[in-house]
């Protein structure tokens, strides 16, 4: 059996991607999906947007995230795991939260994409109209 550690999980979702997050105290080890951050999102930026919360708090080193994320695309992935890390963070220490709620972290944000309404070609879009 393994040593026993306190694990810290949050749920984070952002447009159609939903990442589960396990924290632990450990190196600063970053994984999404078995891979490193840097490895899994494609761009530098994405990965910076996912960690955000842990640098935030000054945590970048002392903890290790294990991440599961599926669903939507590169973008809407780093924010589902940065909302999941905030929201682990919490729990790890509730302390953090006026740190982490001050940067923007803990606010999931709503924003999704609208339906398609019947009698138009998009959600928005009307077809167009002719008057003859």
């Amino acid at each position: 059996m393994t040593t026993a550690t306190n694990i810290f999980l949050g749920t984070g979702r952002r447009k159609t991607s939903t990442a589960r997050v396990r924290l632990s105290e450990g190196t600063g080890k970053l994984t999404a999906n078995g891979r490193s951050f840097e490895s899994y999102f494609s761009h530098e930026n994405f990965a910076k947007q996912a960690y955000a919360p842990l640098n935030t708090v000054d945590l970048r080193e002392k903890i290790d995230v294990t991440v599961n994320v599926a669903g939507g695309g590169v973008a809407g992935q780093a924010g589902a795991v940065a909302h999941g890390i905030a929201r682990a963070l919490q729990k790890l220490n509730p302390e953090l939260r006026a740190a982490l709620k001050k940067a923007g972290h803990i606010t999931r944000d709503p924003r999704e994409k609208e339906r398609k309404k019947p009698g138009q070609p998009g959600a928005r879009k009307r077809f167009q109209f002719s008057k003859r």
